[in-house]
């Protein structure tokens, strides 16, 4: 039985559909699955996709934080299940309380895109398996609202705990404290980052690299990392 990896769509999701081409493209069974439901469909996995409306006119990510499908991810996600959240699923995370601190407009106040590096600080995730640790990557990314930020006790415990999941390198994009693109929680099965691994994931389509333009695959591991970690479950 293939493994099943859940895509939440909320009113203003962009990038729904690339996560779930993703999934494919990684070997699982992508099923959609609507805010206002309490139903995760049995999937073994979930991913909140990018996305840029959705209760941005209050704090991004804090309307959906509290949409009815968040009670069965938030459930899911503390009885160890797998959940990667990208951009402003990352912001619903954070809202949620899955993962600590809250992302806040962009330091230039300005609006980026960019192809970014972004070096993986731990690899003992379910999300980053496949990565090595010290690893650079480069993964598209785009957001107004993606400046990290946390008290000192919060980063101090963040950074001697190792749940700093990725760091960017060479620019920091958005004023993010600490240079954090992503983290993770302490079971490892809770992902958060800035960056699009969904848009880096099929030859022709992903970021530009010094093989060729357009060549990036780094976001894949992503995916695979989930599927390999669900698989040694069984």
């Amino acid at each position: 039985m293939s493994t099943r990896i859940g895509v939440v769509t909320f009113p203003g999701s962009l990038d729904d559909r690339d996560a779930q081409r993703a999934i494919r493209i990684a070997g699982a069974e992508p099923v959609a699955l609507w805010h206002a439901d309490h139903d995760l469909q049995g999937v073994d996995a979930i991913v909140l996709p990018g996305g840029f409306s959705y209760g941005d006119y209050l704090r991004p990510g804090a309307i959906a934080a509290i949409s009815p499908i968040m009670t069965e991810v938030i459930g899911a996600a503390h009885g160890g299940m797998p959940v990667l959240g990208i951009c402003n699923g990352f912001q619903v995370l954070v809202e949620s309380h899955l993962l600590p601190g809250g992302l806040i407009r962009n330091a230039h106040q300005q609006f980026i895109r960019r192809d970014q590096r972004i070096v993986v600080e731990n690899a003992d995730t379910a999300w980053t398996s496949e990565f090595e640790r010290g690893e650079e990557i480069v993964i598209p990314l785009k957001n107004g609202d993606g400046g990290y930020i946390a008290n000192d006790d919060t980063l101090e415990r963040l950074e001697g705990e190792g749940l700093v999941a990725f760091r960017y390198a060479g620019v920091n994009p958005n004023g993010s404290l600490n240079d954090i693109a992503g983290l993770t929680n302490e079971r490892g099965n809770v992902v958060g980052l800035m960056p699009h691994p969904e848009h880096a994931v099929e030859p022709g389509f992903g970021p530009d690299m010094p093989e060729a333009m357009r060549s990036g695959v780094d976001g894949l591991r992503f995916f695979t990392s989930a599927v390999a970690a669900l698989a040694a479950r069984v």
